[in-house]
């Protein structure tokens, strides 16, 4: 350290600023290696709604499945295959299409995912879920 002046230089007023960008570096590695382990998986429990969304102003068409795990089009009781025909011959009649599902809150959560899978393979983009308060 420059305290005292035997040379006749000048004292030294620059701070050495190379341990703080080591710490600062250090300190980035760390927050880059343990961010994605923070947000690798979250539990959710899935709230009930209370309010609802306006009804959709262009055609729709109601998906329904029942506790026993039975697919309606329309309140028409159909098989997987015959409901991704049907929404499939739907949206090239109409490519705005909306589809409104109502699936009872008892039914596995893998059986309302199938449903919308079939949808989504008949081109189906506007989908609206139906919910109770």
């Amino acid at each position: 350290m420059a305290f005292g002046n035997k040379n006749e230089q000048e004292a030294m007023s620059e701070i050495n600023v190379t341990p703080l960008v080591d710490v600062m570096l250090v300190l980035l590695v760390v927050f880059i290696v343990t961010a994605p382990l923070l947000t690798q998986s979250v539990g959710v429990n899935l709230p009930k709604t209370v309010a609802a969304a306006p009804a959709p102003q262009s055609p729709v068409t109601q998906v329904s499945v029942d506790i026993a795990g039975d697919i309606y089009l329309d309140k028409q009781k159909m098989t997987p295959e015959t409901l991704g025909q049907n929404l499939a011959e739907r949206h090239t009649q109409n490519p705005d299409l909306t589809v409104q599902f109502e699936v009872d809150e008892k039914v596995p959560y893998g059986k309302a995912a199938e449903v919308l899978a079939i949808a989504q393979h008949a081109g189906i983009t506007k989908v609206s879920l139906q919910t109770r308060p």
